[in-house]
């Protein structure tokens, strides 16, 4: 019997750190979006502002906060 492959298919420590980062990175970006176009839509009702104010994410989300 010959073996031709990894015996895992773990990826390295560092590698799965790499990825995890990405991964929660994506989903905080995607959640600061996703917030700052709620609290857009409730305070507008514009659909401009909610497209505007959701590429903006965490900085409406701060700007929101601090100034309410």
């Amino acid at each position: 019997m010959s073996y031709s492959g990894p015996i895992n298919d773990v990826r390295p420590p560092r590698q799965n750190t790499i990825y995890r980062t990405v991964q929660v990175a994506k989903a905080g970006v995607s959640f600061g979006s996703a917030l700052a176009i709620t609290i857009s839509w409730s305070q507008h009702h514009s659909i401009v502002w909610a497209i505007i104010q959701g590429f903006l994410s965490w900085v409406y989300v701060v700007y929101y906060a601090i100034t309410r």
